[in-house]
Parts: C-alpha cells; structure tokens; sequence
C-alpha cells in the first residue's frame, strides 16, 4: 500500500527538506573543488524529491522495483553516470541519497508529533526506501564506472597496437608487451580493417616486443595469420629471436606455412620483393 503520510511530508516540506539536504550535501563535499556547481546540485535535489513524492503515492515505499520507482532509478542511474564522469568516487556519490535521511526524518518526527508508535514506523518506512535507494545508486555507479574502465582498456590496447604503412602495399604492426585473447581481438580488427581500407598485400606482425611467446601466443598468432589470408593478404611474423625460435620449437607449434623473420627490416625486404616493389638509391 502506499505510504500517505510520507507523501504528505514530501507535498508539505518539500522546500524545507530540499534546502537542508542541499545544506548537508555541500558541508559534506558534494560540489568540492568545483566538481559540480550550486546550481545543479539544487536541480538534482528538486528533481529527486518531486519524483519521490509521486511514487510514495502510489507505491509501497520500501519496494523501488514496482512500476511507480522507474523513474526514479532512471534519475540515479543518471546521477551515477554523471558521478563518475564527475570524478566522485563510490561513497560521495552514494552521500546524496543517504544525506536525505536527516532532513526526511526531522519532518517526520515534526508531523508525528508526541506519537511514538507512529514515528518510528515511518523512520522505519524511510529508512528502507532510502537504503534501497542508495544501495541501486551504488549498484549504478559501480556499473558506470566499469564502462569507463572498460572503454579506456579498449582504448589503451588500439593504442598500443598501432597499424602502420610502410609501403605501398604493405602493413606493418608492432607488438609490444603480453599478447592474450583480448589483445589479440583488438590486432585483428585493427588489421584486418587497415588491410580493407588500404587494399595491402602483405601484412607484417613484429614481435619483437613481446617478451615470451607461449603456446597460447602462438596461438594467437595463427589466429590472425589465417584471418589475414582469409581476407586475401599475406602475413609475415618478424622480430622472432633465437629464444623466442627455441621456445616455438620445445612448444611444438607448427607454423609451417608462416612466414618469419628475425627483424622488421628483413620482413620488409621481403614484402617488397613480393609485391614487386623497388627501393630507388
């Protein structure tokens, strides 16, 4: 059932909770060093306590999954993004649902009265909207902040596996660094993109930076030398040292069939021989 007298202090005192909350939120570092202005922090609390006020009619206060609180997690999930982009970290953005409760329950205690029965059901009632309020923010602060980590790995890793054209014709990609499965992915597309976009023949994949080569590397390896030939572009694998050979060799990897070099100069060499190309002296 919905909660009337809640809804009834949010009609009443909305004004009044609203400027304590705004005055507790800002002692307690909600806009610290500039992060967010006066202005939206007011606009946030007015949006939040007018959404509030509609779904504690309808709605039984402690259930934030009923129908009448879509739109109120829609907001804190708006306010978590928003957090995150903000540089608050997870406990000053779960503040500003948790902050309310001094305000919320000042008003309660002020319409109930001397009856304490009745008070402490609704500090009760409010005590749960509330935590389960703050516990949906977290949860959505959480989730936006792994998408920013996620995107930024995603970034970092096209960085450092950057396509380069050497020649006409002819790719080159540098590897530095452990090469695993979500790497791997990233050199794929990135290649096999740069390979439709260039029209390249030949592809070479140096590894020179790579400091062990496993059977799960070479693995990988393969993987992407038989996405090029798919895409009809040869592979050619350079920087392969003597350890690196030795370690293929103990793993029994076979890369019959791949081309490999010891360094990027020889594998050019050889790119340029093959598509026909000459070096003018």
């Amino acid at each position: 059932m919905a909660d009337a007298m809640m809804s009834n202090i949010f009609k009443k005192s909305s004004k009044q909770i609203q400027a304590n909350w705004v005055k507790d939120l800002a002692s307690s570092g909600a806009s610290a060093k500039g992060r967010m202005s006066a202005t939206e922090l007011e606009r946030q609390t007015a949006e939040f306590l007018e959404l509030l006020t509609v779904a504690s009619e309808h709605a039984r206060a402690g259930d934030i999954t009923a129908p009448e609180f879509k739109a109120i997690r829609e907001f804190l999930e708006g306010v978590s993004r928003s957090r995150v982009a903000q540089g608050f970290s997870s406990d000053e953005t779960a503040s500003f649902i948790f902050s309310l409760k001094k305000p919320l329950f000042a008003a309660l205690h002020a319409e109930a009265g001397k009856d304490v029965d009745l008070l402490a059901e609704q500090v009760w009632r409010a005590t749960e909207l509330l935590d389960a309020l703050g516990l949906h923010t977290v949860k959505a602060y959480q989730k936006s902040r792994e998408d920013v980590i996620n995107r930024q790995q995603r970034e970092m890793l096209e960085l450092s596996t950057p396509v380069v054209k050497l020649w006409d014709g002819i790719l080159a990609l540098p590897m530095i660094g452990t090469l695993d499965s979500a790497r791997t992915q990233v050199v794929m597309e990135s290649l096999l993109q740069r390979v439709v976009d260039t029209g390249a023949q030949i592809a070479i994949l140096d590894i020179t930076g790579v400091p062990t080569v496993d059977t799960l590397v070479a693995q990988h390896l393969l993987k992407t030398v038989t996405a090029l030939r798919l895409m009809g572009a040869e592979c050619i694998i350079s920087g392969v040292r003597p350890q690196i050979a030795q370690t293929i060799v103990h793993l029994g990897v076979d890369l019959q069939g791949v081309t490999t070099k010891a360094n990027l100069a020889d594998a050019l060499a050889l790119a340029l021989k093959r598509t026909g190309s000459t070096l003018k002296q």
